[in-house]
């Protein structure tokens, strides 16, 4: 039995900081995966100072992105699908998004083409954001509620039936990739290391934000350390979005394999039965669901 797996994503990039790894993992055991792409990331900012398509990215941000995300596509060998709705940017305080964005596009249109994607591939698993997307950006909270409804719709033989038979995944988990738990261990296990490093300073910093988060709800551990080199060379491949020195990304591998080997993430809906916590995504799946 060939396992599929897809991810649903805001924009492109954040399936390269989020799960890189672990679709590398599963691809180079087999599965078909598939990430999917809500927004084109339009409006995102340039992030890297250095980035040498700057021109580019001032003249055309998404041209910019869908080859970004091309090269993305290729380090880590997997299948990409854009849904094709506007980013919706991150608005400050007190202004309005865009009418035509993403995220005020209503769930009975937006969910659509997401449903048409999951019928068509058929997946046994699917990832994406919890209620508050990961972080309040209204792109990431309206992809887990773009996700949920076409879950549900997909599954029921009376909705959109123009999109092929019916089809109900077995196994949802949200994305716990950043959590406070794994900055706390590598970071510990930096210091211990390499007290002098560079990184430090700026991880010093980040640790007073990021210990003021709730400690995630993680049941499941992927261990994909071996893979975190074509994590690292996908987000590379998103130059706008990531400087290539990143402290935020980019800590010493030798050191998150031996503190965190993981990418980790929170079953949430499971039709079959597993035992938590879980070293795989799969686990209770045996055969085609015949539905």
């Amino acid at each position: 039995m060939t396992l599929r797996l897809l991810a649903v994503h805001a924009h492109p990039d954040d399936e390269s900081s989020k799960g890189a790894a672990t679709y590398a993992y599963y691809r180079d055991r087999g599965a078909e995966v598939t990430v999917v792409s809500c927004t084109g990331g339009e409006r995102g900012d340039i992030q890297n100072p250095a980035l040498v398509a700057t021109a580019h990215a001032d003249r055309d941000m998404g041209g910019l992105r869908r080859i970004e995300m091309a090269r993305a596509q290729r380090v880590m060998g997997i299948d990409h699908r854009w849904l094709g709705y506007l980013d919706s940017g991150l608005p400050e305080n007190g202004e309005a998004l865009q009418p035509q964005s993403f995220a005020m596009t209503p769930l009975e249109i937006s969910g659509v083409p997401l449903v048409k994607v999951i019928r068509e591939l058929r997946p046994h698993v699917v990832i994406t954001y919890d209620e508050n997307g990961g972080y309040p950006h209204p792109d990431h909270i309206r992809t887990h509620a773009v996700t949920m409804w076409a879950l549900d719709a997909a599954a029921d033989a009376a909705q959109l039936p123009e999109w092929g038979p019916p089809w109900q995944v077995s196994k949802v988990y949200y994305d716990r990739i950043i959590s406070p738990q794994r900055f706390a261990a590598v970071f510990e296990a930096l210091v211990a290391a390499q007290p002098e490093h560079p990184l430090l300073p700026a991880l010093e910093e980040m640790r007073g934000w990021m210990g003021d988060r709730a400690e995630a709800n993680i049941t499941t551990q992927i261990p994909v350390g071996d893979f975190f080199d074509v994590r690292d060379a996908a987000l590379r491949a998103h130059s706008s979005q990531v400087p290539a020195d990143s402290p935020f990304f980019f800590w010493p591998n030798d050191i998150q394999r031996a503190a965190w080997p993981y990418e980790d993430f929170e079953l949430a809906v499971s039709r079959v039965d597993t035992q938590l916590p879980e070293t795989d995504l799969f686990a209770g799946i045996t055969d085609e669901d015949p539905r």
